[in-house]
């Protein structure tokens, strides 16, 4: 369960939080909408331990979070974020060397359903494949949260639904929480169990 109570950031002048309050449960897919500069990326790396709220307090199964939230929390961010010379073969070696929960038979699996190349490098790769190689690497992490920030932004339908099948397919909702950012909708709503609406901060 993750707990967020009375959370609020403030950049310089600017709250990007306001007193936010709520509460997830575990084994659902939740989307957290709105339009760009809602919000939903601040309150995601929050989440992730990434940054820390100006006032309030967010715990994750009972823990405070923290920059250690990592060991129980996968985040895919929206930024460019792979050595451009690595191979993809290298980046799945990488993050198994990285993360002990990454389980590479499950990245190799999802390479093999999206049908792409583990020679090929990073650097050849378009915006299309590397969001799916970001997603592969996410989804292998066999931890009880997994949030993506944006994963569809500027992809074409035919890739979108192609990470979409791949989000349903290998998180385990038994075990995993799946919380994505969108300012999309249409492109999500079947797959979400819950809604969070954010709107200035709130």
């Amino acid at each position: 369960m993750i707990q967020i109570d009375n959370v609020s950031k403030r950049y310089s002048l600017r709250k990007a939080l306001d007193n936010c309050t709520v509460t997830i449960n575990k084994g659902k897919i939740i989307g957290i909408i709105g339009e760009n500069g809602s919000g939903k990326t601040t309150l995601v790396k929050i989440l992730a331990g990434l940054m820390k709220p100006s006032k309030g307090v967010v715990r994750i199964d009972e823990k405070l979070v923290n920059r250690h939230i990592g060991e129980r929390v996968a985040f895919l961010s929206d930024r460019e974020y792979f050595y451009d010379y690595f191979s993809i073969e290298q980046v799945i070696h990488f993050y198994g060397t990285q993360f002990p929960d990454f389980n590479r038979e499950k990245a190799i699996e999802m390479l093999s359903l999206m049908k792409i190349d583990q020679t090929r490098k990073i650097s050849h790769l378009s915006k299309g494949n590397k969001t799916r190689i970001k997603i592969i690497v996410t989804l292998a992490r066999e931890v009880p949260y997994i949030i993506v920030d944006e994963p569809f932004s500027g992809l074409d339908p035919l890739v979108r639904k192609t990470i979409i099948n791949g989000m349903l397919q290998f998180v385990d909702l038994d075990k995993q929480t799946l919380i994505m950012t969108t300012h999309e909708l249409a492109e999500v709503e079947a797959i979400l169990d819950e809604v969070l609406l954010m709107k200035q901060g709130k």
